[in-house]
Order: structure tokens, then C-alpha cells, then sequence
């Protein structure tokens, strides 16, 4: 029989598909958003932060990464914000970023990018940042996967006045 899809050892291989994990991290925070013009009142959220890294292959150990280095990069960008208003924490006070949900996932893929930079084996990647502010209201950023020379790299999201 031959070997299929299945690799020598039992260990599949990937035809183009990735594997997944996923991490996630909670803090409770507040914002106050501009929408259509005008500013909300400040309120607060129970945030839920998920992040998924996905990459071709396994290691030895069957492990794309280690989930314990994407909890603890979450929980080090997130610890800054806990029980505080967005608005007045990095980097959406400096970047003039609004705090909305979208901003928020971009923000901490770019800060898994740079924290996992060194850990992440080689082909993973940050796939998607997913936070939900409320029940039933998620927002997700997936940074691109690869650029052309005609397509600038978002670094980071239009600015508000």
C-alpha cells in the first residue's frame, strides 16, 4: 500500500494546507470610539483576544509551536491595557489610533509578530488575530501572507484626526 497523503512515519503532509493553533487571552478595558462623527460615552468590555499562528509543518514533538510562548506573548501585550481606557494606553494614544475592535486586532498581531519573531519556526506565521468586545461582535485582522512589489505593506491602519 502506498503511502497516500500520510508522510513515512505517519505524519501528514501538508499539500498546501497549514496547520493551526490557537491562543487566546482576556482583560477587561474601556474605549470611547468616534463613529459617524461622533464620540461615544467611555464603557467598558470584557475583551477576548485570539490568536492563531499557522505554519507547513510539525517538529519532532508533532508541534507546530510552543501555545505556552503565544500565551505568554498575548498576556505581554495585553497586561498593559487591563482595567484601563484604551484611549490613553499605547499605541493608540500616540499612533492616534481609535481603540475600536478592528485596531485592537491589528495592534496585537503586529506585537505577536515582533514578539515571536525569534520562536516561531520557520514557514509560521501570525495568521489572524480575532477579539470579540462584546457577544457577538468580533472583528479580525489576518496580515497579508505575501507581497508584490506594486503592493505596499500596511504597517498600520488610516490614522483619525
Amino acid at each position: 500500500m502506498g503511502a497516500g497523503w500520510w508522510g513515512p512515519v505517519g505524519v501528514p503532509r501538508t499539500l498546501g494546507r497549514m496547520f493551526e493553533v490557537t491562543a487566546q487571552t482576556t482583560f477587561n478595558a474601556l474605549h470611547a470610539i468616534v463613529i459617524d462623527g461622533q464620540r461615544e460615552p467611555l464603557h467598558g468590555h470584557d475583551w477576548l483576544v485570539r490568536a492563531t499562528i499557522a505554519g507547513p509543518t510539525l517538529d519532532g514533538d508533532g508541534l507546530l509551536c510552543d501555545f505556552h510562548a503565544v500565551e505568554a506573548a498575548l498576556e505581554r501585550i495585553a497586561e498593559p491595557w487591563r482595567h484601563r481606557s484604551l484611549n490613553d494606553c499605547e499605541p493608540f494614544r500616540t499612533r492616534g489610533l481609535e481603540p475600536t475592535a478592528e485596531h485592537v486586532a491589528f495592534v496585537v498581531a503586529q506585537g505577536l509578530a515582533s514578539l515571536l519573531r525569534d520562536t516561531l519556526p520557520r514557514g509560521a506565521r501570525v495568521a489572524r488575530v480575532r477579539v470579540t468586545e462584546a457577544p457577538h461582535c468580533v472583528a479580525t485582522y489576518a496580515p497579508p501572507t505575501t507581497t508584490t512589489p506594486t503592493e505596499p505593506t500596511p504597517t498600520e491602519p488610516a490614522r483619525t484626526p
